[in-house]
């Protein structure tokens, strides 16, 4: 048994309908809330909202956003007379996110409640922005999600980039009195200035695993290294067992690769700008490292990221089975999620990080896990020097347990590399390769393996 929960990380309360320049929809999802994680124990869906991180390219300057074009949700339901706004019903757009109904509140199919803009607003002029660099973050009246855009233009739907909660941190790079610019994954984005302030939410600094139950957890920008993202606008997203004897112990399962774009992003290998000591998809002295890789693929054709995906919806089954509480970090094929992102919310959110993956050679060589390679000046890095021993022996663990599966081990078992994941990581934390391009992964073989891993985690938790 198990249930999975779909809220936002940052609070342990749902938020009302998302909102910006007086816009509010009444169907739109529920946000990511203040700093925290959920306690709301109803399932429901939610949209992932955002820590956003980096500042924009030299040159942007005094710019402003395209020009406002006449829409039909500008002109309908107008009432100028002092500057009031009136209410109207639109529908919501095919585009947007539809919201589990909580028991009382209005029916599926009801259309969306939007505040229409004025006059005086449908015809402002062009927005200049003053360059800044700071950190704002958002708020609402009633605790609705807000939108950020592509462009300044509440009139178009399509420009939806997302939607944030409040509480959210954004990266503040353009000033304007309407419209503030941030920086949305290394792009502009554009959120009305009505929804966002300088004060740091009385919240940011809660622990991040304060609530009982939660379920989408996003990354939040105050967390240690959550800086050096640049991929970051996804989620992970918690399960609690419901076993008669639940451990209390979160296990955070990465099925590795699968982010759209991710191999075409670079973020630095350590967190002190070293470089790498080890070889591997990114070579010895870089240090820059794509993001996050694209994988191999089978030589039957099938991509590893389709693979780790399975193992991890298997793996993910057996453990909470087991007793142990389960972060997914991702659960689709593609998740907005960097290596570093997905290391910092394993940090702040579980108890150890398994890393699954497939080797690149074709010889059917067996399972072993990415050892902390013996280099003084690496293992001498912080959060390497504090936390190197604890990863070697999970990854010793988990290669006992997939051994006493009958699962085929490579040489030792182990083989030392300098990875993104390991040089960020704070609790135990391995990338496990559970063959090559060359092994069988049937269901059955992965059933195998999953059964191997819990073995593994229960010998290292002593469970």
């Amino acid at each position: 048994m198990k249930r999975k929960i779909r809220e936002s990380s940052a609070a342990c309360k749902s938020s009302a309908a998302p909102t910006d320049r007086m816009e509010r929809n009444g169907t739109e999802r529920n946000g990511m809330a203040r700093n925290g994680m959920a306690r709301n124990k109803r399932r429901v869906n939610g949209l992932a909202a955002i820590g956003l991180a980096g500042i924009m390219a030299a040159g942007m300057g005094l710019t402003g956003c395209e020009n406002y074009a006449p829409s039909s949700e500008m002109k309908a339901g107008i009432q100028s007379e002092g500057g009031e706004v009136s209410w109207g019903q639109e529908s919501p757009s095919a585009g947007e996110p539809s919201v589990a109904r909580e028991e009382g509140s209005a029916d599926k199919g009801s259309k969306a409640e939007t505040i229409k803009l004025d006059t005086e607003r449908t015809t402002a002029p062009m927005p200049q922005f003053e360059d800044v660099s700071d950190t704002v973050y958002v708020k609402s009246s009633d605790g609705g999600s807000v939108r950020i855009r592509s462009a300044c233009d509440t009139g178009d739907d399509s420009n939806i980039l997302t939607y944030a909660s409040p509480g959210t941190g954004l990266k503040r790079t353009g000033k304007g009195e309407q419209w503030t610019r941030i920086d949305y994954n290394g792009t502009p984005g554009y959120i009305s200035s009505g929804y966002i302030t300088t004060q740091v939410p009385e919240t940011t600094a809660a622990p991040p695993r304060a609530c009982v139950d939660s379920g989408e957890i996003t990354l939040n920008p105050s967390w240690k290294y959550a800086e050096f993202s640049k991929i970051y606008s996804g989620a992970a997203v918690l399960y609690r067992s419901e076993a008669a004897s639940p451990k209390g112990i979160t296990v955070c399962v990465n099925a590795g690769h699968g982010t759209k774009g991710g191999a075409s992003v670079k973020t630095l290998c350590h967190p002190d700008g070293t470089p790498k000591v080890t070889g591997g998809t990114t070579g010895a002295g870089a240090t820059l490292a794509a993001a996050v890789s694209g994988g191999m693929t089978f030589a039957d054709g099938t991509a590893e990221s389709k693979v780790t995906l399975s193992m991890a919806k298997i793996l993910k089954d057996k453990l909470l089975a087991a007793g142990y509480d389960v972060l997914m970090i991702r659960e689709s094929d593609d998740v907005q999620l960097d290596n570093i992102a997905r290391t910092v919310i394993a940090n702040n959110a579980s108890d150890c990080h398994i890393a699954l993956h497939w080797d690149s050679t074709t010889n059917n060589k067996g399972a072993f896990y990415m050892s902390v390679p013996n280099v003084e000046s690496y293992r001498n890095m912080e959060p390497v020097k504090s936390h190197w021993q604890q990863h070697n022996a999970l990854g010793e663990s988990l290669v006992a347990g997939l051994k006493g599966a009958g699962v085929k081990i490579f040489s030792g078992g182990s083989m030392a590399m300098d990875l993104t994941q390991t040089s960020f990581s704070t609790v135990p934390s391995v990338d496990i390769e559970l063959g090559d391009k060359a092994s069988d992964h049937s269901a059955a073989t992965l059933t195998t393996l999953a059964d191997g891993l819990v073995a593994g985690v229960n010998q290292y938790f002593g469970q």
